[in-house]
């Protein structure tokens, strides 16, 4: 198993990084406005669910995108992989063994 990036990996992850972060945070703005816009709820209950998704997403991010080395690029493609922030064909252009190393990684995951 692979245990570092290929540079070609590498050039198109950070490549791929911009893209992937703006669509997580599209989502995450998203959630927040369904959860801010629910009048079945309180104010200070959307408040505390505001704060719960934010306080969950910002860990997700970190994982995914904070402190981005290619000793730790495997991993965190694999994050950015399992919140479908990539498409097929934006994953497909990784190379094989990639691929297959962000599969394992992932089917190894706890559900």
């Amino acid at each position: 198993m692979l245990r570092e990036i290929k540079e070609t990996d590498w050039k198109l992850l950070r490549q791929m990084v911009p893209v992937a972060l703006e669509r997580f945070c599209q989502r995450i703005l998203g959630e927040l406005d369904r959860i801010g816009s629910d009048s079945a709820k309180s104010h200070h209950q959307r408040y505390l669910d505001i704060f719960a998704v934010l306080q969950r997403r910002d860990q997700e991010i970190a994982q995914a995108f904070n402190d981005r080395r290619r000793s730790t690029a495997l991993t965190q493609l694999a994050a950015i992989y399992s919140h479908g922030l990539l498409t097929e064909e934006e994953f497909v252009r990784f190379s094989p063994e990639t691929r297959s190393v962000i599969e394992l990684l992932l089917a190894r995951r706890p559900a």
